[in-house]
């Protein structure tokens, strides 16, 4: 299998529905108490495409989209729009939306993450595909203009010099999600008038 870097088209992603997933084992005591685990570090996310499909051109898209991929064999991005910045879906990303680390003056990677914080509690997501040419970073609440370069495919920073000890490392960026399709099948109404009777084509993010 492979990944390729290609995004599904925009103008159907954006009626899809879904959004992130978790696995949680729940275990009912005698007592009626229960007790919960996570099964699952990490959220993943579900999306199905059928709710953008709006008219036959549409669907031909998909299909041939679909048949490109062979089905659920290779990845690609999707562009979710209710989670698809650093920063809040009606906002700018700023170079200092996320902190990604600190300089220890030896290190030169980072990883983009966003942060999902509510409360005292928060959970990291690692960023593996931002999208070209939306990346900035900062170093100590400056901005950088140059100086350090992104992987679009990997979302890793790296910097020509390690940035120094104790300097806060930030960045802004907008970004996909890696997805496969979750089906090897295509299960449409062959009516090009009766679109609406499109069954479920799910998607699956990737995590490696």
């Amino acid at each position: 299998m492979a990944f390729h870097e290609l995004r599904f088209p925009d103008n159907i992603s954006r009626g899809a529905r879904g959004g992130p997933e978790r696995r949680t084992q729940i275990i009912e005591l005698a007592s009626g108490d229960e007790e919960r685990n996570a099964s699952w570090a990490n959220s993943r996310r579900r999306y199905d495409i059928a709710y953008g499909i709006r008219r036959a051109d549409d669907l031909a898209a998909v299909v041939a989209f679909f048949e490109a991929r062979n089905g659920r064999l290779h990845g690609f991005r999707f562009k979710d729009w209710g989670d698809h910045k650093s920063c809040l879906p009606s906002g700018t990303p700023s170079p200092t939306d996320q902190a990604i680390g600190t300089g220890d003056g030896a290190t030169t990677a980072f990883q983009l993450v966003k942060r999902y914080a509510s409360g005292a509690q928060s959970w990291s997501r690692a960023i593996a595909k931002p999208e070209a040419g939306t990346v900035r970073i900062a170093l100590g609440g400056v901005e950088q203009l140059s100086g350090w370069s992104v992987d679009t495919a990997t979302g890793v920073v790296t910097f020509g010099a390690a940035p120094g000890a104790g300097i806060a490392l930030t960045a802004g960026f907008e970004f996909d999600v890696p997805v496969r399709f979750d089906t090897d099948v295509l299960d449409v109404t062959l009516d090009l008038e009766r679109l609406g009777s499109i069954t479920s084509i799910p998607l699956l993010e990737i995590r490696r």
